[in-house]
């Protein structure tokens, strides 16, 4: 009874729903600050991205006229848990080093669940805009995906080609040093940024929102509380999908001493990287985006599996 006591209060508090949606809401306020001095501006205050999500908890869900009630809300919950679930297992696995035979593999599924959530609500709400955006959703789900994938699993074959274990991972590095050393890694390292970019919807991948075709796409018949949930997932995959690329990349999560100076370093690096290549590049379009992944992207990342398989 106590373990599972245990076990829930990791999920919902730390370091799960609301240490991973507070930290999430700071981070897009640094997207923010860094997007407002690349354009010359001031930028919002700190507390601002807390203030618009308790702004639109407090106001009206409006469900649109012919929408399927149950999918267009509940699927922006499941995105929001399965981040939850994803940052409760990396932390959990650097920090106390628990984890479960293939988290791996659960860690990735679960990180295309708010995508497909989205998929969903948009699909459900009725509305032609909204589902073109999902169509263009699911297409770039299908494009990111594969050099992902392979990206990831040339890490797992610098570890060992039969691990599914984030620890063993994280034991590897802590013994022979970090796989950003290699030069397999850092090839998939790079592939897994872009991808991050397509994952986040952001520049120059945010076809499925694309605001000024779409009016905001995916997202648009949204609005209250059921808004407020698909900003906080936004968030909390903007503080995850950094942490995933650093714990199997980067050395993990460490926060004792300098170990922890350390650990925020990577992740503004990465961070910073992230926005930086959201304010410089326009969006493409979706058949673009498409050849993209799948050619260059995924040449790239099975360049690095080869390099990691012949061990350079």
């Amino acid at each position: 009874m106590a373990t599972t006591l245990t076990m829930v209060l990791h999920f919902l508090i730390f370091p799960g729903l609301v240490f991973t949606a507070a930290v999430g809401l700071m981070t897009t306020w640094v997207d923010r600050k860094v997007s407002a001095r690349v354009q010359w501006r001031v930028g919002p205050p700190w507390y601002q991205p807390f203030a618009d999500v308790l702004k639109l908890i407090g106001k009206e869900v409006v469900i649109p006229e012919g929408a399927k009630r149950t999918g267009f809300l509940l699927a922006p919950l499941a995105g929001l848990a399965a981040v939850g679930v994803v940052s409760t297992i990396l932390w959990m696995a650097s920090i106390q080093g628990r984890g479960f035979v293939g988290d791996l593999i659960g860690v990735i599924y679960l990180l295309t669940i708010p995508s497909l959530g989205m998929i969903i609500g948009a699909s459900a709400s009725s509305n032609p805009l909204s589902s073109i955006g999902a169509s263009r959703e699911m297409k770039l789900i299908l494009a990111y995906e594969l050099p992902f994938v392979i990206a990831i699993f040339t890490a797992v074959t610098k570890v060992s080609p039969m691990t599914l274990k984030i620890n063993d991972i994280l034991a590897f590095q802590a013994a022979d040093g970090v796989l950003l050393g290699n030069l397999s890694c850092i090839i998939a390292f790079v592939v897994t940024i872009l991808c991050v970019q397509a994952k986040l919807t952001y520049p120059p991948f945010d076809i499925p929102e694309a605001e000024t075709e779409l009016m905001d796409g995916t997202h648009m018949e949204y609005s209250g509380a059921a808004l407020a949930v698909v900003k906080v997932t936004q968030a909390m995959m903007l503080f995850t999908l950094p942490v995933f690329l650093i714990t199997i990349f980067w050395g993990g999560l460490q926060l004792t001493g300098w170990g922890l100076l350390y650990t925020i370093v990577k992740y503004l690096i990465i961070v910073t990287i992230i926005v930086l290549i959201k304010n410089t590049n326009p969006r493409v379009r979706i058949d673009q985006a498409v050849r993209f992944f799948w050619g260059p992207v995924t040449v790239l990342a099975i360049i690095g599996m080869i390099l990691a398989v012949v061990g350079l």
